[in-house]
């Protein structure tokens, strides 16, 4: 496992372009081709990925946080370029909404009937028509108000996990640290105590020599005495 302090901001970056293809992908595809229900799935399906983007941007920025102050500024660059991506499809995306809201207004029967001047607005079914259109388009923005706040408050539920992460991942490099220190001192406890029992050893050895030399020495001095 990479433990560099970049890597979880290249996993990220990674992710969010995967996340920028498929959007691009959609975009330049699913949406145009398809009409009707499934091109509404189509740009729902971007919503999400957009608000997905939206996260891992803001992932990036907490990342760089603990990247050293030397290496932070292509970083930097690198989200900016991010947030411009996201800005740019953001902005397709708001577009394609408008497109198809027009389309579904203009492909109502008699959406294209002419005023007359008693009804310069044209007829009751046709401003009928408009108020929907109107109401369509007013739902559509709340939707979208809506799931900005949305992808708002996850953004800030997403910062404090990270930040919550964080904080976890620095106790558990400061316990590995500490276990470290432990070994180490074990270590030297361990090669202390081999010390002594070899230096204990030894005085066991000094000590039966003395005594066996001492016994012979007696041995000697009572033959002397007995014998001579």
């Amino acid at each position: 496992m990479d433990t560099s302090p970049t890597a979880l901001f290249d996993s990220y970056e990674q992710d969010f372009k995967q996340i920028i293809q498929s959007i691009r992908d959609k975009l330049d595809g699913d949406t145009h081709d398809a009409q009707g229900e499934a091109r509404k799935a189509a740009l729902r399906r971007v919503e999400m990925e957009l608000d997905e983007a939206d996260e891992m941007v803001s992932q990036m920025e907490i990342e760089i946080q603990g990247i050293p102050q030397s290496l932070r500024p292509s970083y930097q660059t690198r989200i900016k370029a991010s947030k411009a991506d996201l800005q740019r499809y953001k902005k397709l995306s708001k577009e394609q909404h408008a497109q198809l809201s027009r389309s579904e207004l203009l492909s109502r029967p008699g959406a294209g009937a002419a005023a007359t001047s008693d009804e310069p607005y044209g007829s009751t079914s046709d401003r009928t028509r408009l108020l929907a259109g109107t109401s369509l388009l007013e739902d559509g923005s709340r939707r979208l108000l809506d799931s900005q706040r949305i992808a708002l408050e996850t953004e800030e539920q997403g910062a404090d996990i990270l930040r919550s992460l964080r904080g976890q991942r620095e106790q558990i490099q400061n316990a590995r640290d500490t276990l470290q220190r432990a070994d180490t001192s074990i270590d030297r406890a361990s090669g202390t105590l081999k010390k002594m029992i070899r230096r204990m050893y030894q005085q066991r050895f000094v000590t039966a020599g003395i005594i066996i030399v001492l016994v012979l020495l007696i041995l000697l001095i009572l033959w002397i005495k007995l014998w001579r």
